[in-house]
């Protein structure tokens, strides 16, 4: 890359930094910041633990955003050092050095960008994800563990938390159902965007043809939702029964009925735990998931209200194919929504899918403008 090129590259960043500038209140922030650290140090602020926690997250995602700015400017000031250095004199170790350096703060332009657009009500929860496969027995269970494989990757390659909260395993191979908890600041923000129908197209390893199959899974997304939140649920609506658990889960798993279904008799909404050693426990999260998915029903309801009396047309949600994984005849991973694709498919399931998920939210961003 010529001197120019790179010059010009440093002056994109700083434009895109200007544009960060623009957006915050760098003083509100710092203010906020010192409001809740005095909050912290009053006397009783642990006397509700809920509350306490809530403020402690909330100044360590302001923080983060006011520090990673500023680092970002210090950053992008030594790239622009570097490179007064290579305009006096030509060194490859120096210029080597710009390459990665350069890489590296565009990569954090792009994380920081990302994470300004998660501003949703809910988009620093933990996320309930959810997988059913689609029609096509053995060849969907096995796309849903596909699944299964590439949400686990993609949470561990961005710190989030993966906890399986249900797991039945497919009559053949696959899963007929998984729900997991996925923890960590953002984690639904980032996550709402795999909500939808995916649709896979490969030559089925389960054809002694070998036969080109087309195979699809749904994927639900849901906020964690904490205690501020108030869902009322009356006790005579449910059906509670207890089991044995089928799925990886430990030692104990088949050795106490210790799983727990709960059923909501008026929706027919059914929610499962099995992950912890006490029923209680399983009955807690259980209990938790089906408090999010009936607060979804409702939002979903007044979304579709305010949508009929401004005379908008709402995005189709749950049941709409999202995105398509082709892997024979060509490979290609496309997003029905943005047009965003890659001919990268082994990357995409092997979690990489922040460049999807960043070009959701810029979608997403338009849509509401």
């Amino acid at each position: 890359m010529e001197i120019n090129e790179q010059q010009a590259k440093i002056d994109e960043i700083n434009t895109e930094i200007d544009k960060f500038r623009g957006s915050l209140d760098l003083d509100e922030l710092n203010e906020s910041i010192s409001i809740n650290e005095s909050k912290m140090a009053e006397p009783g602020f642990w006397d509700d633990q809920i509350a306490a926690q809530k403020i402690i997250d909330e100044t360590n995602a302001l923080k983060a955003k006011y520090d990673v700015f500023h680092n970002l400017v210090a950053e992008t000031n030594d790239l622009q050092v570097t490179l007064d250095l290579l305009k006096m004199e030509s060194d490859s170790e120096l210029e080597e050095q710009f390459a990665h350096d350069l890489e590296q703060v565009q990569n954090h332009i792009d994380d920081y960008n990302l994470n300004l657009l998660l501003n949703g009500k809910y988009d620093k929860n933990n996320a309930i994800l959810e997988i059913h496969p689609g029609a096509g027995g053995t060849e969907a269970e096995d796309w849903t563990e596909m699944l299964l494989r590439m949400y686990t990757r993609w949470a561990e390659q961005n710190g989030f938390k993966v906890e399986v909260e249900d797991y039945q395993p497919g009559e053949v191979a696959g899963i007929s159902s998984v729900a997991l908890t996925i923890s960590g600041h953002n984690a639904y923000g980032y996550l709402k965007s795999e909500k939808g129908v995916h649709r896979l197209v490969r030559l089925s390893p389960f054809d002694s043809a070998g036969r080109r199959h087309t195979s699809f899974a749904s994927v639900n997304v849901l906020p964690e939702l904490d205690e501020t939140v108030n869902v009322e649920i009356n006790s005579d609506d449910l059906r509670i029964d207890v089991f044995r658990s089928s799925g990886a889960g430990g030692q104990h798993i088949n050795k106490t009925s210790s799983a727990v279904r709960i059923t909501h008799l008026p929706t027919g909404i059914v929610t499962s735990s099995q992950a912890q050693r006490s029923q209680l426990q399983n009955r807690v999260t259980a209990m938790n998931m089906l408090k999010s998915k009936l607060y979804e029903i409702e939002e979903e309801k007044k979304a579709q209200e305010k949508a009929k009396i401004e005379g908008k047309q709402l995005e189709i949600g749950w049941g709409s194919q999202i995105r398509s994984y082709v892997f024979h005849p060509y490979t290609m991973v496309k997003d029905h929504r943005t047009n965003h694709e890659t001919a990268n498919g082994k990357a995409v399931m092997d979690g990489k899918l922040n460049p999807f998920i960043n070009s959701y939210l810029q979608w997403k961003l338009k849509q509401n403008n």
